[in-house]
């Protein structure tokens, strides 16, 4: 991992695609450990976590998470997730982050020399290139190793480092999981965040 230690760094942190990336892998992420991790590499000057919550009276499993990140160092942006029904009758939550992380690197870009960003969507591939031209280095965090591959080809190519979660990991893993079971077929993923399945389980158990 090329990282300086004299560098000024930003973290842009899209929680659900890291949720969903890390849980493929088959562990949970310790965000205390992450960011320790940087902070020990690099100037972390900042930790952003981006995350879209649905905005009901129901019980949010997020909730503690996001409560627990806003007090111990992380930068927290929300919005409300919009909740629907499927063509099938299932319920689905739907919360792209996209826009909020494009503006906020485009706005820190002037301001430090490497943002890391914990997303595997191609989309982010113009941003990631506007940032750069303004003299700022970009790593991406995601993963080739989980099934399907979550990093797009196009951003991968496009980001001066690919950081490879599955590496990583073992630096700020939470909870071992069972390890996943390989499926039969490769559906189509492009970014996770786009597209959440109803709440599993609550991420601070």
């Amino acid at each position: 991992m090329n990282v300086k230690k004299d560098e000024k760094t930003c973290l842009f942190i899209d929680g659900s695609s890291l949720y969903s990336t890390s849980r493929s892998l088959g562990f949970d992420v310790d965000y205390k450990k992450l960011l320790d991790f940087f902070a020990a590499r690099t100037h972390v000057i900042r930790a952003y976590y981006y995350a879209a919550i649905l905005d009901t009276e129901d019980y949010s499993p997020l909730k503690p998470l996001t409560d627990w990140l806003s007090y111990n160092g992380y930068f927290l942006v929300t919005k409300p997730a919009r909740e629907f029904t499927d063509s099938t009758g299932k319920r689905r939550v739907k919360g792209n982050m996209d826009i909020e992380i494009a503006v906020d690197m485009m706005e820190m870009a002037p301001h430090i020399d490497h943002a890391i960003l914990f997303s595997g969507d191609s989309d982010f591939r113009r941003v990631v290139e506007a940032v750069q031209r303004q003299g700022t280095r970009v790593s991406v965090v995601s993963s080739m190793k989980s099934t399907p591959p979550l990093i797009g080809d196009d951003l991968r190519r496009q980001a001066d480092q690919f950081l490879e979660l599955a590496a990583l990991g073992a630096n700020f893993t939470r909870r071992q999981m069972e390890a996943p079971r390989p499926r039969t077929q490769q559906a189509p993923v492009r970014h996770p965040a786009d597209q959440l399945s109803e709440p599993e389980d609550d991420p601070l158990s």
